[in-house]
């Protein structure tokens, strides 16, 4: 029963009756002197009050012509979007004290119809002679290798794994995403004229300079590498996880059994999500321990408030010493810290107050953030690994582009999508200048 509750949608579908109720509801306050607050508040810049209207209107796959006009993975979006923070929370309805438009299952009803109906994203057009690389098949490769096609470049993607997604497919939890549209999506991608070529891993410096002699431009995708391990004893004792292990446990439908008590170690929204996906496995204990304060976690607000009505409650100032236990994970051993002074950037440093505490256990996820891919150090595009860009997102390197995760740190997948479609024009406006 718990594994089911896991799969559980935060945003199932809605059929076409709750569809058009749904979008009838809207007020459509597009207006000639100020712009719809929910189209300012997406990133991606969709019409949101046109293809609302189109779906109240019934057209459903005019809808999704509308969507993809400017996010061609507009459906995975509508399934993890933060809207509530975007376009859902600047709907006018909420001035009135009314429950916001439904924004992100309406463009899940349009563009799954459209998918269905193999729609394309976008009209054909005539090969234009230049050939992009794209390394990385997740959200910002997708969105610049779609872009590109659609404007006929000849664009092959490559990943080092079997399938599309990137961190969508490996790192969002199920009760967001478990696979679907993926596979949609990436046919809708092949119909355009995207390539792809799987089990590729483009490593070294050589690697990409072998790409920049057979193509005209390259984009650079990949993505965060692994979980940052976690440096304290204990972590060999069964029972402990690292964030992405467990989330690719639940997606692939092996539910860990988690126990009575979890302690889920972070303050992101990875963190946030196994917090929440723990208590649907059945979980009546789960606390997440974060080093700082609430109002210095990297998680959003209403997640927090979200998973804190569900049950999960928080420890504040406090790091984890050691994993206790014998056979298997016990307990955690933490110190109770305490802000300290900021420095330039306004970040406090962290100081221990000589308090020690400790929170049983059955199982303990580590959801601390991820490291940067190895390629990247190689690479030199960045310090540290990390990759600089201009704003329209070239790298020091000609011809050479990035965007997504690997660039702004670990941002939403509609940003990924942002960054790539952003890409996509700066190669079209250097290789075929106007």
């Amino acid at each position: 029963m718990a594994a089911t509750i896991a799969f559980s949608e935060l945003r199932p579908p809605l059929d076409t009756d709750a569809a058009l109720l749904e979008a009838d509801r809207c007020l459509f306050c597009a207006g000639p002197y100020a712009p719809p607050p929910c189209a300012t508040a997406c990133p991606a810049g969709v019409d949101v009050p046109r293809f609302v209207r189109e779906i109240a209107d019934g057209r459903p796959l005019a809808a999704a012509r509308t969507i993809f006009h400017e996010n061609l993975l507009g459906a995975t979006c509508a399934r993890v979007c933060p809207v509530e923070v975007l376009c859902e929370g600047a709907c006018v309805l909420l001035h009135e004290g009314r429950k916001p438009i439904e924004i992100a299952r309406l463009q899940r009803y349009a563009t799954d119809a459209a998918l269905e109906a193999s729609l394309p994203l976008r009209a054909a057009v005539p090969r234009n002679g230049f050939k992009v690389s794209v390394v990385g098949a997740g959200p910002a490769g997708l969105a610049c290798a779609g872009e590109l096609a659609s404007r006929g470049f000849e664009v092959v993607v490559y990943d080092a794994h079997d399938e599309v997604g990137g961190t969508v497919r490996t790192a969002i939890a199920p009760y967001r995403q478990v696979l679907d549209p993926l596979p949609a999506e990436r046919e809708a991608l092949e119909r355009l004229g995207v390539g792809f070529r799987f089990g590729m891993r483009i490593e070294s410096r050589a690697d990409l300079a072998s790409l920049l002699e057979t193509s005209d431009a390259v984009f650079l995708g990949v993505g965060l590498g692994a979980d940052r391990l976690l440096d304290c004893p204990g972590t060999d004792l069964p029972g402990f996880w690292q964030s992405l292990d467990f989330v690719q446990a639940l997606k692939h439908g092996d539910a860990p059994a988690v126990g009575d008590r979890v302690v889920v170690l972070g303050g992101g929204n990875t963190a946030i999500d196994v917090a929440r996906e723990s208590v649907r496995l059945g979980a009546t204990h789960v606390t997440l321990a974060y080093r700082r304060t609430r109002d210095l976690m990297p998680a959003y607000d209403f997640e927090v408030e979200e998973a804190a009505d569900e049950g999960v409650e928080f420890e504040w100032l406090a790091a984890p010493v050691e994993l206790l236990g014998t056979r298997r994970v016990e307990g955690v051993l933490f110190d109770r810290l305490r802000l300290g002074e900021q420095d330039s950037r306004g970040r406090h440093a962290l100081e221990t107050t000589g308090e020690r505490f400790m929170l049983l256990a059955d199982t303990v996820v580590a959801a601390i953030g991820q490291s940067v891919q190895p390629e990247l150090v190689e690479w030199e595009l960045g310090p540290q690994g990390g990759v600089d860009i201009d704003a329209a997102g070239r790298t020091s390197l000609t011809h050479v582009y990035a965007g997504g995760d690997a660039v702004n740190g670990g941002a939403s997948v509609v940003q990924a999508v942002v960054d790539g479609r952003r890409a996509a024009r700066a190669i079209e406006e250097d290789l075929c200048p106007a």
